[in-house]
């Protein structure tokens, strides 16, 4: 099974992208283990900007998307980086620009498209 995760909220103020990345690290952890891959877009680009400094006892986004990139394709949209300033080296290692082409192929490869 193909999953891909499409998440467009901000890391932050909502939980979104924080359940959205708890089930795809479940989905990981399955068995039979499935192909799982994350498109970030809009203000969830942000999720992957390394350097998230988090209160004790607080979910760290940059800490989950590192754990799923080591296991999953993990994508985030160019246009939306470039708009919020973020550039390429302040991301998290494992993860990638992308464009809403790739998106579309990404869609048309999965089975199951979740998004958040």
């Amino acid at each position: 099974m193909k999953y891909l995760f499409i998440f467009n909220d901000p890391p932050y103020g909502t939980e979104l992208c924080f359940n959205g990345l708890r089930l795809a690290t479940a989905l990981l952890k399955s068995e039979p283990k499935p192909e799982v891959a994350v498109f970030l877009m809009a203000d969830a680009v942000v999720c992957a900007k390394a350097g998230q400094i988090t209160p004790n006892g607080y979910y760290n986004l940059e800490r989950m998307i590192k754990g799923v990139a080591r296991q999953a394709e993990v994508v985030l949209c160019g246009t939306c980086l470039d708009a919020r300033g973020i550039n390429d080296d302040e991301l998290v290692a494992g993860t990638a620009r992308g464009t809403m082409p790739q998106l579309a192929e990404m869609t048309n490869a999965a089975d199951k498209v979740l998004v958040f």
